[in-house]
């Protein structure tokens, strides 16, 4: 039986990382694929997504400044946009991943890695004739990602719906589209279509969009849909869907009677941990749940601290980039460093790229209230900073910061406008390393730049 110091079952961005790590740590590493080398982000999220956003969002940049507006008069060249998405995701070959994990020093396994009891990680080739057997020494991380969440209505297993994979692989854009959600990759799929050349309409059961980030952020998310005539649903509970035939419309009943018809219905409701084919019943864990985790990214309730998981696979934050930092840590653990996951919990940056783009970081008013925490918010237009008339007219947002008054320090921050994804990364500081406000009051922004909406939110509060 082959072995290796660690067994990494997922070779996708979190599965990378620790290869890349615990070799450099003097470590040997397998990973485990059954699909492509790189995983979901490369190929069928973030990457690709992406992609197919910047078209539009660069053409509505453009109108928005007098003189570049008179330039630009033409729609979208949707065969240059497909074609450039495919570039982007290498045609969905790994092999340059693939040469990738090779470079770093790991050896790749292509087929369906399962746990096999303790330590011990079975391999079913890729036409499922051949099984092989590996072993881990020190720890065996599982990096499977998540899977779409399929909402449980009568005629949706039967309507050959889209999920994310689907929309962004597409060949074509539909005539009209239906979204089934106004998350993140709901909103974002929505607009990039809607630019593209779609009729769509978001079909969401809450009451707004982007539910789990400031309600104003959803708000601002509506206003420039409806701009853009997209039609959005809220409250809107989906009773039936119904496809007489693959290349036929598609219906979609609405509860209170209102039916919506579209050429393609893509389901965005969230995403499940992929744990249902890993093995889990053979170490005493549940199939098809996450693997919960201590902060070391340690499965519980498993002996001998040798099993890990990182990334959407342990349910914590489904985040591309909080998967590779998760993977980091748990790296640095089998390393034998003293190190803890803590950002989990106080500074996961996220942005909904949509136009406005929704950036944010750490708590949300809400969540910091119901947390005990004593809050005060603060709030500035960002549409009133100096660098906003430079940028173009009609360049409009919204900013908040949440702060902790009994520490003076932000806990939270949301950034709604375009281009603030680029000030994601401060408010992660300031959240992360619990800058004191009288602190940041010194680190002075350039002007003009956006940043200069973190002066005015200072002054705002008080300084």
């Amino acid at each position: 039986m082959e072995q290796y110091d660690v067994v990494v079952i997922g070779g996708g961005s979190a599965g990378e990382n620790i290869v890349e790590r615990c070799v450099n740590g003097g470590l040997s590493v397998a990973v485990v694929e059954r699909e492509l080398v790189g995983g979901e982000c490369s190929y069928w999220a973030c990457m690709p997504s992406k992609t197919l956003i910047r078209p539009g969002e660069v053409l509505a940049a453009a109108r928005r400044v007098p003189g570049a507006r008179e330039a630009v008069d033409e729609p979208i060249d949707v065969p240059s946009a497909l074609a450039r998405r495919d570039d982007i995701v290498g045609n969905w070959d790994d092999e340059g991943q693939v040469r990738w994990v090779e470079g770093a020093g790991g050896t790749l396994h292509r087929g369906r890695g399962r746990l096999a009891g303790a330590r011990c990680v079975e391999i079913e080739s890729i036409d499922g004739r051949e099984t092989t057997t590996i072993e881990a020494r020190l720890a065996v991380v599982l990096a499977t990602g998540s899977v779409a969440d399929v909402p449980s209505v009568p005629g949706l297993d039967k309507a050959a719906a889209w999920n994310s994979r689907a929309a962004v692989s597409a060949r074509a854009i539909p005539g009209r589209l239906g979204v089934l959600g106004g998350g993140a990759v709901g909103t974002e799929m929505a607009q990039a279509f809607s630019r593209l050349g779609s009729q769509v309409t978001v079909i969401e059961r809450g009451p707004r969009l982007l539910a789990n980030l400031e309600p104003f952020a959803g708000d601002e998310i509506a206003r420039a849909f409806a701009d853009e005539d997209i039609e959005v649903l809220t409250d809107a509970e989906v009773v039936s869907v119904d496809r007489a035939a693959p290349d036929a419309p598609v219906t979609v009943e609405v509860e209170g009677g209102r039916t919506i018809e579209a050429d393609e219905l893509l389901v965005a409701v969230g995403r499940l941990p992929s744990t249902a084919d890993v093995g889990l019943d053979t170490i005493g864990l549940e199939p098809g749940k996450a693997v919960e985790v201590d902060d070391r990214m340690r499965a519980t309730g498993v002996d001998g601290d040798w099993l890990y998981a990182v990334g959407d696979v342990n349910g914590r934050v489904m985040l591309t980039h909080m998967g590779k930092y998760q993977a980091r840590i748990a790296a640095d653990v089998i390393l034998g460093r003293d190190i803890t996951a803590w950002a989990n919990g106080r500074a996961v940056p996220s942005v909904v790229f949509t136009d406005p783009q929704v950036g944010s970081v750490g708590l949300t008013e809400a969540r910091a209230k119901e947390a005990g925490i004593d809050v005060r918010t603060v709030e500035y237009e960002l549409g009133n900073v100096a660098a906003a008339g430079t940028h173009g007219v009609d360049f409009n947002g919204k900013t908040k910061l949440v702060v902790d008054e009994e520490r003076r320090v932000v806990v939270g921050a949301t950034f709604v406008g375009p281009e603030v994804a680029e000030l994601v990364h401060s408010a992660t500081i300031a959240v992360a390393a619990e800058v004191p406000l009288d602190t940041l009051w010194h680190a002075v922004p350039s002007f003009p730049t956006l940043a200069e909406v973190w002066l005015r939110l200072l002054e705002t509060y008080g300084l």
